[in-house]
């Protein structure tokens, strides 16, 4: 991004509760911010009243400019996915006409699989992936509950560190964490085990992040569902540790109060949820190293079952 923050262009695909909260702060930052959705109710609502964020007992209010079509923006310094995972592929397509050499596209999405789409259509070597724990529950249209900017880890998927620059700056303007490790794909599994351990369970019992782990068999299930997570990791070479991650699960689950994981939103608004990318991913990476994970499968079975049942596959 060439300039200083308030000459930057973003555009923030996807303007639900992530997008929602993302763009609200770049723009509030000085960053010439844009978000796009399919919905057009949606942004109908972000363009009359702007993003409110809620955040414990304070809410701000940020107007962030919104539209349905993305060939409708100037050419992005940056581009922003948060998309769902069954829709990247397409709003992928939807930008690409108009990114420019220097262009970035940042994936900070769910699951596991999103950067290779990514790279795919678009080059590796724009592609900014990561993870944020930045919590967000659309409360109603363009009304988003959010624990506000929190840890955000970066880095680009192939070339120098230096390709992600220019969004950890941007990030950094708008009250971000960012983190920049060597081996960022490892935090990348890092967070797949946690979502693999939390999203598919919660989603199933309708239990509250805060509540998920309250009973031993629960806890027992969340555990046991990471420690699959962690050994498929660990055979593909990632970095991981089983202690380090019960310890911050745990420690995630405990502090969470009555947040709502995403799958869990999904399946309360009866939309086809991510467990390919998140389940579906420990699952398929396992069958490649042979190893069993009869907890993830179950927890894939079940909840792509009850897509099945409506209709989602």
């Amino acid at each position: 991004m060439p300039g200083g923050m308030a000459e930057s262009n973003a555009v923030i695909i996807g303007a639900g509760a992530m997008g929602g909260v993302f763009g609200a702060c770049l723009a509030q930052a000085g960053v010439d911010a844009t978000a796009v959705d399919a919905d057009p109710g949606l942004v109908e609502a972000i363009n009359d009243r702007g993003v409110t964020l809620i955040e414990g007992e304070s809410q701000r209010t940020v107007r962030l400019p919104a539209t349905t079509d993305v060939a409708s923006l100037p050419d992005p310094d940056v581009v922003f996915l948060f998309v769902k995972c069954h829709h990247t592929k397409a709003a992928a397509e939807s930008v690409r006409p108009r990114l420019r050499p220097s262009t970035r596209v940042v994936t900070l999405q769910n699951g596991w699989g999103n950067a290779d789409v990514l790279a795919s259509l678009l080059g590796e070597d724009r592609v900014v992936v990561g993870v944020t724990y930045t919590s967000a529950t659309t409360v109603e249209p363009a009304v988003i509950r959010t624990s506000g900017p929190a840890r955000t880890v970066l880095g680009p998927l192939a070339g120098p560190d230096s390709l992600a620059d220019p969004v950890a700056s941007a990030l950094e303007a708008a009250g971000f964490p960012v983190e920049r490790p060597q081996r960022v794909l490892d935090e990348i599994w890092k967070k797949l085990v946690l979502n693999a351990a939390t999203l598919p369970t919660a989603a199933l019992t309708g239990l509250s992040a805060g509540k998920l782990a309250s009973t031993g068999d629960m806890r027992w299930l969340v555990d046991a569902a990471a420690a699959e997570a962690v050994e498929v990791g660990r055979a593909q070479g990632f970095e991981v540790a089983l202690d380090e991650r019960l310890e911050s699960i745990h420690s995630v689950l405990d502090s969470a109060g009555s947040g709502k994981g995403s799958m869990l939103q999904d399946v309360e608004a009866g939309r086809r949820t991510e467990i390919d990318v998140i389940s579906g991913a420990v699952l398929r990476r396992a069958r490649e190293h042979g190893i069993d994970t009869p907890v993830t499968r179950a927890l894939y079975a079940l909840v792509s079952g009850w897509e099945t049942a409506r209709e989602h596959r």
